[in-house]
């Protein structure tokens, strides 16, 4: 995370302390780096050289106006899980055209608004999708651009709620109903078949499975083409994992790279989802220590975010990297559960750390960019923590803080 480094003892997001930024703003408090966010992106683009690609940024890991805008004026493109996402794609000022529609349950309303919308593709999940767009396409007298999501039935090797493509997961269609439901489709009028889509998924570490989605992927174009349906983009989806440890994914030009190869000269244009691999290491949440407390089989830093800010250690008992934004040398070094205020005892950030902090202090839990203010929540009646971008030397506020307020201003007492 070379855009979060140490200067002078204290940790710095490219030109700005983080210690400026949690007086300016206060805490919990996310921060994220533009010039973080734009170099992972251009990774991705430059790795295609001259081939036929576009980058839909899944939007689920970080859906912040600020961050699509920025994506979208590098010309990325994007793909959604809700109507609630095109919605903000739209007013970041995303091109529907470069929108891909995900998700196993989309609503007749949000199908109307993504056609209404003239989306890119809709990446279709099952029969009855399928058969639901079609009839509402015609109603609209439109024709629904679709890709079917198939599932190849593959082990991605990571924790068991982020992986998409097994037979047992919810998403996309059996590989073995593939060619059927294609035929299918290549017969509804209300419906014109653009491409194929495969998402096995997240946090992957390993090219292997990826690679052998895609060789299954591939060898379905063409069985397609031998039929005498000829699709015009394949969508290998995204997932690919960042370091939040100790771990080794796989650089991004070597997953270009390893699709390029799979694809050979075939000449398809390759669409991919990435989310957290652009995202996730361009954030940190900013958080401060409200007291230490120190018990006979466990010592506890207790901050001021909570798992409603970042649920990932709660849900999937994941792992963040915990730091001092400033080096406290009068401060004994002890290990710690760091924990917040919320009462449950998965309220936790990370467990047994090795900390020298006193109350007071600031902490930085990195790799914060995907999958935490998208997922936060306002449970025990917490407004949920400002968000603040950083370019350069420049600091803006990108979402407010909540206030409680807020929180019940859609609620009424009773007569």
């Amino acid at each position: 995370m070379k855009y979060f480094a140490d200067h002078d003892q204290e940790l710095y997001v490219e030109n700005v302390p983080l210690s400026r930024i949690a007086e300016q703003f206060g805490t919990p408090c996310f921060v994220y780096s533009r010039a973080a966010l734009t170099t992972a992106f251009h990774d991705y683009d430059e790795a295609f050289g001259a081939y036929p690609h576009l980058i839909c940024y899944a939007a689920k890991a970080n859906s912040n106006i600020a961050v699509l805008d920025i994506l979208a004026r590098l010309g990325s493109g994007f793909d959604i899980v809700s109507g609630g996402e095109l919605k903000r794609v739209l007013a970041a000022g995303g091109d529907p055209k470069k929108v891909v529609f995900s998700g196993v349950g989309k609503t007749g309303a949000e199908l109307r608004e993504a056609l209404s919308a003239n989306i890119m593709c809709f990446n279709v999940e099952s029969e009855s999708e399928m058969r639901r767009l079609a009839s509402i396409a015609g109603d609209m007298r439109r024709v629904a651009p679709i890709s079917i999501r198939v599932n190849p039935d593959v082990d991605a090797r990571t924790h068991p709620y982020i992986s998409t493509g097994l037979r047992r997961n919810k998403f996309g269609v059996g590989f073995e109903d593939a060619l059927r439901l294609y035929q299918q489709a290549s017969t509804m009028p209300g419906l014109r078949v653009n491409g194929i889509d495969c998402h096995i998924g997240s946090q992957l570490t390993d090219l292997a499975p990826m690679q052998d989605a895609a060789r299954k992927v591939v060898a379905l174009a063409d069985q397609l083409a031998d039929e005498g349906i000829v699709v015009e983009h394949i969508d290998f989806g995204g997932g690919l994992g960042i370091r939040y440890t100790d771990e080794t994914p796989p650089a991004r030009a070597q997953f270009i790279s390893m699709l390029l190869s799979v694809m050979g000269k075939r000449g398809h244009r390759i669409m991919i989802e990435p989310g957290r691999s652009l995202v996730g290491n361009a954030g940190v949440l900013l958080t401060r220590v409200q007291y230490l407390k120190h018990g006979q089989e466990k010592n506890f830093v207790i901050i001021d975010a909570a798992m409603n800010d970042l649920m990932r250690p709660a849900l999937y008992d994941a792992h963040h990297e915990i730091r001092p934004v400033q080096r406290n040398s009068a401060a004994q070094a002890t290990v710690y559960d760091v924990v917040g205020p919320v009462c449950e005892t998965g309220d936790f950030l990370g467990k047994d750390r090795l900390l020298a902090t006193s109350e007071g202090d600031l902490l930085a839990v990195m790799s914060a960019g995907a999958y935490a203010m998208s997922m936060s929540s306002n449970y025990n009646t917490r407004p949920r923590a400002a968000e603040v971008l950083v370019d350069g030397s420049t600091v803006h506020l990108v979402r407010a803080r909540e206030r409680v307020e807020d929180l019940y201003a859609g609620e009424t007492r009773l007569p």
